[in-house]
């Protein structure tokens, strides 16, 4: 597939760009196709780690039904985004990357990637990480984003700046 180009290319951000936000940032939405194909789309917390997105998740609900069903999904994260009101506008910068889903069957990528997520969201804590590794992990679900598509755009007045 041939994913579109963007229509205002002089806001683009660079792959590096994109890869350095989505490092730094620690949550975004993830868009599914839901029920009667209505989109689904669901706030979620991530780390991104050799060119992937990984997530954990409930074993059941409307998120693992989608991605049973339909393993396109999109991910968009938000860098940016300071209003200024009296231009009207928001200066904002945002990433969105495209690809496939799916539930992670490997035990040595399960502890991999649950491991990735505990050291982000709580680091300098390996001891307690091991506990709710043994205890969780069983529990849950990993989900992997394989991207195929990496976005991302800025405001033109940050543009501009530059």
């Amino acid at each position: 597939m041939e994913f579109r180009k963007m229509r205002r290319f002089r806001q683009q951000l660079t792959t590096s760009e994109c890869n350095a936000i989505l490092s730094i940032a620690t949550s975004g939405t993830l868009a599914l196709l839901g029920d009667d194909g209505y989109p689904y789309a669901v706030p979620i917390s991530y780390v991104y780690a050799d060119g992937k997105l990984y997530f954990h998740s409930a074993k059941t609900g409307h998120k693992i039904d989608a991605i049973r069903q339909h393993e396109k999904a999109s991910f968009c994260v938000i860098a940016a985004d300071d209003v200024h009101p009296s231009e009207f506008t928001t200066y904002f910068r945002s990433v969105i990357a495209f690809g496939k889903i799916q539930i992670v069957e490997s035990e040595d990528e399960r502890m991999y990637a649950a491991s990735l997520l505990g050291a982000r969201y709580n680091p300098n804590d390996d001891a307690g990480l091991k506990i709710e590794l043994e205890k969780g992990l069983p529990h849950m679900l990993i989900l992997r984003l394989d991207i195929e598509h990496l976005t991302g755009k800025e405001a033109i007045e940050l543009v501009r700046k530059d």
